[in-house]
């Protein structure tokens, strides 16, 4: 599964090994549990990464192959590839921009995604050094 958290000012992904129905059950409990209001609907992520990472390509040809419908990759302009998930978004409201998006892909996909996703972090923060 992968779990992208949006915060007021960051986006961070994350690949665990749990189901996405795990974490949504979890998350229901708790807000039973404590009176949070919760929303859960199925919903669409999406993010940038830079068009020249290594695996880019592998991924956009394997995902086609294997036939993974909730992923598609879109090029946003010279520079950067935009990845777009289905899924499930969780958050207090269903009107703000804050809360989690969990996706279960194939196993390769989401490997090699968290991989990207870490190459391009990497990246980025040499650049601002």
């Amino acid at each position: 599964m992968l779990k992208l958290t949006y915060t007021e000012t960051n986006l961070h992904l994350e690949y665990l090994a749990s189901s996405p129905e795990e974490l949504v059950t979890r998350r229901v409990k708790l807000a039973m549990r404590t009176g949070t209001p919760l929303c859960v609907e199925p919903s669409q992520a999406s993010f940038l990464l830079p068009v020249d990472l290594p695996g880019l390509q592998q991924l956009a040809e394997t995902a086609r192959r294997q036939g993974v419908d909730s992923l598609e990759l879109y090029p946003a302009d010279e520079d950067f590839i935009e990845v777009s998930l289905r899924g499930t978004w969780l958050a207090t409201d269903g009107d703000i921009a804050e809360g989690l998006f969990v996706t279960s892909l194939t196993p390769f996909c989401e490997t090699s995604i968290a991989k990207l996703w870490k190459a391009a972090a990497i990246d980025a923060s040499c650049v601002r050094d």
